[in-house]
């Protein structure tokens, strides 16, 4: 019984995002691809890239220092709403200079986020983790 409500509520789901589907795309920001990229030290620019043969967790940090930045990207899906993002691709690497990391490819049709953890790599404490919203 409750695999059938929850059928309904995403068919109901699917039918008002399909109806609603024209507003939203012309409120939504143009994606981002490495041509777009504007990195800060401060914040990683991340993005998703995705094609036939599966989907990828994008990051680029510019540093403008020259001290070791660590860099950690992690591709994570859901499943359905409400259930707990699971880290499924991970890749790290340290720099100083500007540099951008991919994680590798999975093929998923789950909802997707990328996250980026960033900082010195030195210094844990002053490490940080942003991640784009859910799409």
């Amino acid at each position: 019984m409750r695999a059938r409500i929850a059928a309904v509520l995403v068919a109901a789901a699917g039918m008002t995002a399909t109806i609603a589907a024209p507003s939203w795309a012309a409120s939504a920001q143009a994606p981002v691809t490495p041509a777009t990229c504007a990195a800060t030290t401060s914040q990683p620019c991340l993005w998703k890239a995705q094609d036939a043969t599966g989907v990828a967790g994008m990051a680029q940090i510019a540093v403008e220092d020259f001290q070791p930045t660590l860099i950690r990207v992690e591709l994570k899906t859901q499943r359905a709403w409400g259930s707990p993002w699971l880290t499924v691709a991970t890749t790290s690497g340290v720099s100083s200079a500007t540099f951008t990391l991919a994680t590798p490819k999975v093929a998923t049709t789950d909802r997707s986020i990328v996250c980026a953890t960033t900082g010195p790599a030195l210094d844990v404490t002053r490490q940080i983790t942003t991640c784009t919203a859910p799409y």
